[in-house]
């Protein structure tokens, strides 16, 4: 920060500076987008499927994985209902009620969904389905990670 320093008469006399060293800070944030771009590059590299939900169960999250399980992109995915859009009928209300329980903090291990691939055929998987929080710890959707069990 810089300001002007004047006399009685307001006659500008100098400038008067404040600085702040930000090399501590410039490393943390440094070091918080390699752990993110790791994160990101786990995510999408995993040898299961992952998908991701916002409080309203559209997709956000969709690894190559899952691509390549169910034969949809993840660009054809984003923004579509999960629920809807590709699991069976017959495990709708379940799948809803683990996800508003996932929204409301309570994780899932271990349960058993069918989904629907591009081609109409069902796929057995095994989810495990955690609460995902923003940074101020709100709730901002569900991650599911899933083991096609077919």
């Amino acid at each position: 920060n810089a300001t002007t320093r004047r006399n009685n008469s307001g006659t500008v006399t100098g400038v008067v500076g404040v600085g702040q060293d930000i090399s501590e800070l410039k490393e943390v944030v440094a070091e918080s987008k390699r752990v993110a771009e790791d994160l990101v590059r786990l995510i999408e590299t995993a040898n299961a499927p992952i998908f991701g939900i916002d409080t309203k169960g559209k997709v956000t999250e969709w690894n190559a994985t899952a691509a390549r399980l169910l034969g949809f992109s993840k660009e054809q995915t984003i923004g579509k209902d999960l629920v809807k859009t590709f699991i069976t009928e017959e495990f709708q209300q379940s799948v809803n009620e683990v996800f508003s329980s996932a929204l409301m903090g309570k994780d899932t291990a271990n349960f058993e969904i069918a989904l629907f691939t591009k081609s109409g055929e069902r796929k057995e998987v095994l989810i495990n389905a955690t609460t995902r929080r923003g940074p101020n710890s709100e709730i901002t959707g569900v991650i599911g990670v899933g083991q096609d069990i077919t």
